[in-house]
């Protein structure tokens, strides 16, 4: 095992939280932030740093082979959106997609961008030129979520039986591969999380109930690959929810990122909130 261990990086907190954990567990890191994606101040978090189009599959390749780098992880987030965009393929040639990522599309992905099917896609093309996609929750176990009540708020009667009755549900959702959350209110489904994210949802929700205390469930779908698109809440999350007059946010134990997890269950607290770990 190579000491130097890889990030791809993409938009938020998320990367920074691995970097730091990969220093606290003695690997030097080389992160290659995906351009237009990766935050300010990163750089600064990791050993080395690069830079590389979100389609530059091929200079992916090349930059961690030539730093002797054979594990890397990928977090952050890459807007799935931009796929159902009519200018994508223009707006893609700003990145300069070389002819590994075009020969991918063509071959395996043109007809099926579910994210599954692109990680997997990706993984395998890395792994056949010596760079092993990881967990990507491997460095971070102190933010993932953990069983029962994780702040001081705990969860009224109407929001455990929320739970009780739309954790079956959540997870015939994520079995269909529709999306990673739902929210109920007295045991009736609000709104499904598709395409548009679990923020844009929890707006949705919050303008389809004007009754406050409704709960947000999320967790990863059956059989998810932990190597990328692992599910997330963060104080942005908890304040969309105290905004759209949510009480409570059930999230699946070992299967969400708590994106700093102090802060995400002080914000919480603050907000009165309960932030609940349920068992798959």
């Amino acid at each position: 095992m190579s000491a130097r261990v890889g990030i791809i990086a993409g938009q938020g907190l998320l990367p920074f939280l691995v970097a730091r954990g990969m220093r606290a567990q003695g690997r030097a890191t080389l992160c290659l932030g995906l351009r237009g994606q990766w935050a300010e101040g990163l750089p600064g978090e990791c050993d080395e740093f690069r830079e590389a189009g979100v389609l530059q599959l091929g200079k992916w390749i090349r930059t961690f082979r030539r730093a002797g780098v054979t594990e890397v992880t990928m977090v952050g987030r890459v807007s799935k959106k931009r796929m159902h965009d009519p200018w994508m393929i223009l707006k893609a040639l700003r990145d300069l997609p070389d002819w590994r990522t075009a020969d991918l599309w063509f071959r395996k992905l043109r007809h099926d961008r579910r994210s599954a099917t692109l990680l997997r896609t990706v993984a395998d093309d890395l792994a056949a030129h010596g760079v092993v996609l990881i967990d990507s929750t491997r460095y971070i176990p102190e933010h993932m979520a953990s069983e029962g009540t994780m702040g001081q708020v705990h969860p009224d009667a109407r929001a455990q039986g929320d739970i009780a009755f739309g954790w079956p549900l959540l997870q015939k959702v994520g079995g269909l591969d529709i999306g990673q959350a739902i929210s109920v209110h007295d045991r009736d489904v609000i709104a499904v999380e598709a395409v548009e994210g679990t923020d844009a949802m929890i707006r949705r929700s919050g303008e389809l109930c004007r009754a406050s205390g409704w709960t947000l469930l999320k967790t990863a779908r059956p059989g998810h690959d932990m190597r990328a698109d692992v599910p997330t809440i963060g104080v942005q999350t908890i304040e969309g929810l105290a905004a759209a007059g949510a009480r409570c946010v059930a999230v699946g134990v070992g299967r969400v990122i708590l994106v700093d997890r102090p802060a995400v269950i002080a914000a919480a607290d603050r907000a009165g909130i309960a932030v609940v770990g349920v068992k798959d």
